[in-house]
């Protein structure tokens, strides 16, 4: 996502130190995203909502925003073949259906890594149906 092609108002964004506001002159910051929305507000009072699911957020000295999503590969990613999703574009019951498998493969996991990763579906999953209620 690149937020330095248009000048953008205020972009609130979800990250693992809290909830941040992006102003124009924004002091620079560095912050690791959590799975949520990122809403951006428009300047003529529009706004988009984007679901990211990981990655990080810079905001450089000439005010300009960089998104960059990672990739991380668990058994449940198929449902989402990108890090950041439009939220129009997502359907809620595919969402309960990651979320629902996510659980399922954490009681089933008989491994720490197969724990964290069916936790990290947790994690993304829950973020995911929130905005889709």
């Amino acid at each position: 996502m690149n937020t330095s092609r248009r000048r953008r108002c205020k972009l609130d964004v979800p990250s693992f130190s809290g909830c941040f506001g992006i102003l124009a002159e924004h002091v620079p910051t560095l912050a690791i995203l959590r799975p949520g929305v990122v809403t951006v507000f428009e300047d003529d009072g529009s706004e988009r909502k984007i679901f990211v699911s990981s990655g990080t957020v810079t905001v450089k000295a000439d005010s300009t925003v960089q998104f960059l999503f990672k990739s991380y590969f668990i058994r449940f990613r198929f449902w989402l073949k990108r890090e950041a999703h439009p939220i129009e574009n997502l359907d809620s019951t595919t969402a309960k259906e990651m979320l629902s498998k996510a659980q399922s493969l954490f009681l089933s996991a008989t491994t720490d890594e197969d724990k964290v990763e069916a936790h990290i579906g947790i994690e993304v999953g829950e973020a995911l149906v929130e905005p889709l209620r």
